[in-house]
């Protein structure tokens, strides 16, 4: 009977704590929860447990209901100037770093412009035919031939250019037997020999619309008997181009025969691309190449800017006369011309002292023996492998020139160990 009691003392004993344990739980956790206690090893029966102190609770920072509290960030770091990096004269060789003062010299842009030789479109002639008639002989019988001035070309038969002969004859033939002519005239007006010298000059009139030359009526006066073939001849010194007739061919009035050159005179029309077209003007001195012939230069100057502009290629048309003894130049050749253009004395780098990052432009400075300090710049004119500084840097100053995109990277690998790296 006593062990039971006893049994049934130390089993209340020990619900006790977890009872109070579940009621400071269901009152929102109002105190913190004790571990129950854990019956003690001495051999003295009846004495409860001892519970263990509870832990001090952990401190944090602040936080909204129902989100787990953040930790401290460390305090933000103060604002750096202008990066700077220190590199010792034995890395300094190892990398090739090389500096250069900043200084102000003459410089001078040449815009190079590709095109092509092309025929000179004031000494272009076209040959027709006022007259309707067949191509008895034809002399300029291929594409190419060189012709003179004067030269005949083709040999047209026309019934038209025959009738006005015989009539020209007979006109010729009545002039000779007036008295006027004859020097029997009683009188001092006569009308025949007068009528007959304005039938005489309606005739020759009538010779020249049709284009006949002054040979051809010499000759037909000297034989007085018309002739069948009617002469087509050249009205310049050049080459045949084109030709659109054969022997045989019948022919109409305003019909074209022959497209005709001349080559003493040839174009060189170029292409300049819109952000250079600014620099180039009517009387700039240039340099004609050729592509076959690397070795000869051709002076000339800018003859005309074409008012039309390609959308496609985005580039105007320049032209340039040139002088062509011996007809080197052929139209369809290409071409480059080098328009040189004196920009006077500016403030230049070396281009590659300047880092585009693609947003501006920087270079690397150095601020004392060994330092080098990022700067940004702004640039002008490039000519000549020099860059024109229009601000960020002062005559005097040397800037890094050979690996200088070493001294890039260096900055960078150094700044993101340091704090998180920079940007450009």
């Amino acid at each position: 009977m006593r062990r039971v009691s006893l049994a049934l003392s130390l089993t209340l004993l020990l619900a006790v704590p977890a009872l109070a344990i579940a009621q400071a739980d269901h009152a929102g956790h109002a105190a913190p929860a004790q571990a129950p206690a854990t019956p003690a090893t001495s051999g003295h029966e009846g004495h409860a447990p001892t519970a263990s102190p509870p832990a001090p609770p952990r401190q944090t920072s602040p936080s909204p209901p129902g989100m787990p509290a953040q930790p401290q960030s460390p305090p933000p770091a103060t604002q750096a100037g202008p990066p700077t990096i220190a590199i010792g004269p034995d890395i300094m060789r190892a990398m090739g770093v090389r500096t250069t003062p900043v200084a102000r010299q003459p410089l001078q842009r040449v815009i190079r412009a590709a095109g092509r030789v092309e025929f000179d479109e004031r000494l272009l002639a076209t040959v027709t035919t006022k007259i309707e008639g067949w191509v008895e002989k034809l002399n300029a019988d291929y594409t190419g031939k060189p012709v003179k001035k004067g030269e005949v070309l083709a040999s047209i038969y026309s019934p038209e250019v025959m009738a006005v002969q015989l009539e020209y004859l007979r006109l010729l033939d009545w002039a000779a037997k007036t008295p006027a002519a004859s020097g029997t005239a009683d009188t001092g007006l006569d009308l025949g020999s007068k009528d007959a010298a304005a039938l005489l000059a309606a005739a020759r009139e009538r010779f020249r619309l049709f284009d006949v030359g002054s040979a051809f009526m010499r000759q037909l006066e000297k034989n007085r008997r018309p002739m069948r073939d009617f002469p087509v001849v050249s009205p310049i010194n050049g080459f045949v181009v084109r030709k659109m007739v054969v022997a045989g061919t019948k022919v109409a009035p305003g019909e074209k025969l022959f497209d005709l050159a001349d080559l003493s005179t040839v174009w060189v029309i170029a292409e300049v691309y819109e952000y250079e077209l600014p620099w180039v003007r009517p009387g700039r001195a240039a340099v004609v190449r050729l592509s076959n012939l690397p070795d000869a230069q051709y002076p000339a100057v800018v003859d005309y800017i074409y008012p039309t502009f390609s959308e496609e290629t985005r580039t105007a048309k320049v032209r340039f006369v040139l002088k062509n003894p011996g007809e080197v130049l052929r139209p369809g050749m290409y071409a480059r011309a080098d328009i040189a253009i004196d920009l006077g004395e500016r403030l230049v780098v070396p281009r590659e002292a300047v880092i585009d990052t693609g947003e501006r432009q920087v270079v690397y400075a150095e601020v004392r023996p060994g330092a080098f300090e990022l700067r940004e710049v702004k640039i002008g004119a490039e000519a000549g492998g020099m860059v024109e500084i229009a601000a960020g840097l002062k005559e005097g100053e040397k800037v890094a020139t050979a690996a200088a995109f070493l001294i890039d990277s260096e900055t960078r690998l150094k700044g993101a160990g340091a704090a998180g790296g920079h940007q450009h």
